[in-house]
C-alpha cells in the first residue's frame, strides 16, 4: 500500500498569542500539493522503517524517527515494513515529517484494518499531524487542533525553492517581536475566485518570515528572485522555513520561471507543482 506525504503550504501563518506551557496559537491558512513523500508499507512480523529518495540522507531510521513514532501511536503489536521515499527536504517548512507520520498513520490503517488513533494522540506525534490528515484546503487555528475544512483548493501553478539551509523554528519563534498578533481576516473570497483569492491572500501574512530573514539572508534572496519572475502572483515563505513558495499565472510561466531559477541557482531545491488531488 502506497500513501503520499503531500508537501504543506502555510498560504498565511499568523502568531495570534502564546498558551502558558509555550505551545504557540497560530491562525493559517494551509493548502497541499501533488508533489510530496512517498509511504510504502507491506505485512511485516516486526516493525522496520527505510528510507531512499534524494533526501535520505538527511534522516536518521532511529527509534525517534516520526514515522515510527506514528506506526507506535496506534497501541498494536502489529508488525509492518515501512519504506519512506523522501522527496521533500527535511526541516524546511513545507511539512515534510508531519505529513509522512500523517501519511503512516493513513497507510496503516488500512493495512491493518484498525481505526486510526484518536485527535489527541494525533496532536501529540507535532501539532502539524492533524493538518496533515486530509489534503483539503483547511483553515488551522489554535496549537493545530482546531482545523476547518475548506474543501478542495483551486487549481495553482506552484513553485517551491529550498536554498538548502537549514533554519531552527526555536529560534525563529524566539526572534518574533510579538506573539499576539491579528488572526487573518474572515472575508476570504471564494479560492476558484482566483484573482480576488490570491489579492486576499496578499494582504495576509506570515509572521514568522520577518525573524527568519532576519537568522537566514538567503530567504530574502529566494523571495526576491521569485517575486521578479514574470507572472508570479504571489510569493511567500512557508511555515518557519526556509521553503518559500510562488504562485504563478499559469504552467508556462512557472516552468519559465523553474528553469531560470535552476540555471542561476543549481545549489537550490526547485520544484514545480500544483495542487494535491482530495
Amino acid at each position: 500500500m502506497i500513501e503520499t506525504a503531500h508537501a504543506k503550504i502555510n498560504l498565511s501563518l499568523h502568531v495570534t498569542g502564546q498558551r502558558a506551557d509555550g505551545y504557540h496559537l497560530l491562525d493559517s491558512l494551509v493548502m497541499f500539493t501533488s508533489l510530496g513523500d512517498e509511504v510504502h508499507v507491506a505485512p511485516a512480523e516486526t516493525l522496520s522503517l527505510s528510507i531512499e529518495g534524494p533526501f535520505a540522507r538527511d534522516l536518521d531510521v532511529g527509534e525517534d524517527n516520526l514515522v515510527l513514532r506514528a506506526a507506535r501511536s496506534f497501541g498494536l503489536p502489529n508488525g509492518a515494513a515501512i519504506t519512506l521515499h523522501k522527496n521533500l527536504p527535511v526541516a524546511s517548512g513545507i511539512g515534510g515529517g508531519s505529513a509522512d507520520a500523517a501519511a503512516t498513520l493513513r497507510a496503516l490503517s488500512r493495512l491493518w484494518a484498525v481505526p486510526l488513533p484518536d485527535a489527541e494522540t494525533i496532536l501529540a506525534l507535532g501539532a502539524d499531524v492533524p493538518v496533515c490528515m486530509t489534503s483539503e484546503l483547511t483553515r488551522m487555528r489554535g496549537i493545530g487542533d482546531a482545523l476547518e475544512t475548506l474543501g478542495p483548493a483551486p487549481m495553482l501553478d506552484i513553485l517551491l525553492v529550498n536554498p538548502n539551509v537549514g533554519v531552527s523554528t526555536a529560534k525563529i519563534f524566539n526572534g518574533l517581536e510579538s506573539k499576539s498578533n491579528q488572526p487573518m481576516a474572515d472575508d476570504m473570497p471564494d479560492p476558484f475566485d482566483t484573482d480576488n483569492w490570491i489579492g486576499w491572500l496578499a494582504q495576509q501574512r506570515n509572521d514568522l518570515q520577518p525573524p527568519a530573514l532576519t537568522t537566514e539572508e538567503t530567504i530574502n534572496n529566494v523571495l526576491a528572485e521569485l517575486t521578479a519572475q514574470h507572472g508570479c502572483m504571489l510569493t511567500r515563505m512557508s511555515g518557519s522555513g526556509a521553503t518559500c513558495f510562488a504562485l504563478f499565472e499559469g504552467a508556462d510561466a512557472s516552468e519559465t520561471a523553474a528553469m531560470a531559477l535552476r540555471r542561476s541557482h543549481p545549489e537550490w531545491w526547485v520544484a514545480r507543482t500544483d495542487e494535491a488531488p482530495t
